[in-house]
């Protein structure tokens, strides 16, 4: 059966708007504060909460809640990412990156210290 000339491009928009739907709602279920535990690769402790709750830093990005910021997996080094977190959001008191956290040297180093 041939769909008529009018009908396929409205299909055809239906199922982009759709798969961009999905997309978006997946995303964002995978850097929620909520779903730290699962999808984060990045996580930050701060000092002081910050206001905003979500930025984009060193081309990935973090969702921060309070004092929490998590973000997915990115191409810098853990002590780059930390320090580019630090000049967003301020002073980090802990910095972790897949399972290794950041020693207390380096994590001085990413704090300008």
């Amino acid at each position: 059966m041939t769909l008529p000339h009018t009908v396929r491009p409205l299909r055809s928009l239906a199922i982009t708007a759709v798969a961009g739907l999905m997309t978006i709602a997946t995303f964002g279920a995978t850097v929620s504060p909520a779903m730290a535990g699962q999808g984060a690769y990045y996580r930050a402790e701060l000092a002081a909460p910050v206001e905003r709750t979500k930025e984009v830093v060193g081309g990935i990005l973090w969702v921060c809640e309070g004092t929490a910021c998590i973000a997915g997996k990115g191409g810098a080094r853990p002590a780059s990412m930390c320090k580019r977190v630090a000049r967003e959001f301020g002073d980090v008191t802990s910095f972790t990156a897949g399972d290794k956290e950041l020693a207390e040297d380096k994590l001085a180093k990413c704090n300008g210290n």
